[in-house]
């Protein structure tokens, strides 16, 4: 019953957002994966600042084959067939990113779009079929996200350069 009010508030409102950060937001679907995975000595945390928003903050080490640190949201399984953009309201470091997503939590592939940020608020508007297959920071031969199915969204960081990086977000939005 959920999935169907979901895919009719998406068809009549033409969006909806996915999650607003708040002072006492429920993080308990949001999770940290760094390199550590690997070997790597980066760290990350996912905490709300004092305004209300999430911050997304740490290191990346190179050290030990390091690299990089995400933050990662399971929403419950969604259809968003009909829609065609995810739209972020951030505020980051002028550093660089990765919004990703995936389709199915089986798939090993994430979809990928790369970002600058400019240190000051803004919104950054990305088109699924913008959304490359990656895997392992590879891309791969494959078609572009579809924009049907939803399971997993995060962000990532992984310049080839070690770094301090803090990333605010405010909302998610998928239109």
């Amino acid at each position: 019953m959920l999935r169907l009010l979901l895919i009719f508030t998406c068809m009549t409102h033409s969006g909806f957002t996915l999650y607003q950060f708040q002072e006492n937001a429920d993080l308990s679907n949001w999770y940290i994966v760094n390199d550590g995975v690997m070997g790597g000595l980066s760290n990350s945390e996912l905490v709300i600042s004092q305004e209300g928003h999430g911050l997304f903050k740490g290191h990346v080490s190179l050290e030990n084959n390091g690299g990089f640190a995400s933050l990662r949201y399971e929403p419950q399984y969604m259809d968003i067939s009909g829609l065609s953009k995810f739209v972020l309201r951030i505020k980051g470091d002028k550093q660089p990113y990765q919004f990703r997503a995936k389709a199915s939590w089986k798939d090993y592939h994430s979809y990928i779009y790369l970002f600058e940020t400019t240190g000051e608020w803004e919104t950054i508007e990305i088109p699924f079929d913008k959304m490359a297959a990656s895997f392992r920071g590879r891309l791969l031969n494959m078609d572009n996200y579809q924009g049907d199915l939803l399971s997993e969204l995060g962000f990532l960081i992984g310049n080839k350069k070690e770094t301090d990086f803090e990333l605010l977000i405010d909302k998610i939005s998928i239109q």
